[in-house]
């Protein structure tokens, strides 16, 4: 008689601390009742298909040898190669790369992108470094995890702290080991190198359609509709200028220099050129500087946190008033208070969806990439929309059948489709 096997967790985890990880098995054991059949196959999502810890070792400009630890998970590939950024941060850990790469699966499933998910860091802050120190530390990762990685098999992308640069020194160390230009192995990359129109204001656009659905379903006029903003760089930024020229009135932005708030409504192109002379928002035209801590009591209609993880908390959901959130960053809002805020009616568009333009047109430049045919802006923009409004109607259908959270739906819907495949596709040997 064959034993029911043992799930555990992999051996090089800390089950008294698993970090991030922890989060999205937790996430995952939500959502296990709503698979189905396809719950046999559950372990498949919290477990990486593959981890791989790497050695960066490069010598520095005064000569001396520096050694920096590296990381690339590809948390599963059952519908497509790994994607997922690279961050270059001093306080990476693996937990984190694998949280972020089973994010990513998640991410691109429920938008129906056809990749997996992967992610990458290496344990460096680059700001201590010279631009040539840096250069060398991007291309000798991709020298060390050069076996994994391939446009068929895992494709990096910017993250933390990297950004087109980074790209084309990772490219151009991929073509030269492998013997051929292959702009295919990494997206975000620059215009010139095969990178694609529409990808630096992607994820704010997406972020702006997932909110003009949303609005729909909630009877909302975006006409006059009060819109806040945390995080004013390209994703707060470009989702702030899409709401202004709607017809909304955007009436508080925050970021690391202030807060600043107008109730008529702020001037956002002054504003997006005072960020873009000055660095930030603080001392904007026509706006009145206002408390931190005040700005998520602001009264809205539309709440997007575009600045960085664990911002909406326990401590000040209670607070919040507003009727649609939309999470332009990775992780703005703690499981807490998700839970507080759903309670209160408040309807969450979960990062997976709202910010999955940037994935989204990362697709689009894979494909171009391999056809070596360019697509105008206008037409990406117009494929872009379409798809987020695709993937924002799927979920929510979802969410309406299982009176579920639509956090909670697309992770059903995410799961579904991966372990669909997993299930078609079967064990080989």
């Amino acid at each position: 008689m064959s034993q029911q096997p043992t799930h555990s967790l992999p051996s090089y985890l800390n089950a008294d601390d698993l970090g991030p990880w922890g989060i999205y098995l937790e996430q995952i054991e939500r959502v296990t009742p709503y698979l189905g059949s396809l719950s046999k196959w559950v372990e498949t999502l919290k477990r990486p298909k593959r981890v791989l810890m790497v050695d960066v070792p490069i010598e520095l400009d005064n000569g001396t040898i520096a050694h920096f630890e590296g990381y690339r998970v590809q948390h599963n590939t059952s519908r497509g190669p790994g994607k997922g950024g690279i961050r270059f941060h001093q306080d990476v850990t693996l937990s984190e790369v694998m949280a972020l790469s089973g994010w990513m699966s998640i991410k691109c499933a429920a938008v129906n992108v056809p990749f997996g998910g992967a992610k990458g860091g290496i344990r460096i802050n680059p700001h201590e470094h010279s631009q040539r120190e840096v250069e060398r530390v991007a291309r000798r990762y991709i020298h060390e995890v050069r076996p994994i990685i391939g446009p068929n098999q895992d494709i990096p992308a910017p993250d933390v702290n990297t950004n087109g640069q980074t790209m084309a020194w990772m490219m151009d160390a991929y073509s030269q080991l492998v013997g051929t230009t292959t702009p295919g192995i990494v997206t975000g990359k620059p215009i010139s190198l095969g990178g694609s129109l529409g990808r630096v204001e992607a994820t704010g656009r997406g972020v702006f359609v997932t909110g003009v659905e949303a609005a729909k379903d909630k009877g909302i006029d975006l006409n006059g509709a009060r819109v806040v903003v945390q995080g004013f760089g390209n994703v707060g930024g470009t989702a702030a200028r899409l709401f202004h020229e709607s017809g909304s009135k955007v009436i508080a932005v925050q970021d690391h220099t202030g807060t600043i708030f107008n109730e008529q409504g702020l001037d956002v192109p002054a504003v997006l050129q005072h960020v873009a002379d000055t660095g930030g928002v603080a001392g904007a035209p026509n706006a009145e500087a206002i408390d931190p801590a005040s700005f998520w009591q602001i009264e809205n209609e539309f709440l997007i946190p575009a600045a960085l993880e664990n911002q909406i908390t326990a401590d000040n959901a209670h607070s919040l008033r507003t009727k649609i959130l939309i999470e332009g960053a990775n992780g703005p809002t703690t499981p807490e208070a998700d839970d507080i805020l759903s309670d209160k009616g408040v309807w969450i568009i979960p990062d997976v969806i709202a910010n999955a333009g940037g994935v989204t047109v990362s697709y689009f430049e894979w494909a171009q990439n391999f056809s070596s045919y360019f697509w105008d802006e206008d037409l990406i923009n117009q494929r872009l929309e379409a798809m987020m409004r695709a993937a924002y109607r799927d979920n929510a259908a979802v969410a309406a059948q299982h009176h579920v959270s639509l956090r909670t739906a697309a992770f059903i819907t995410a799961c579904t489709r991966i372990l669909e495949a997993r299930n078609i596709r079967g064990l080989y040997p």
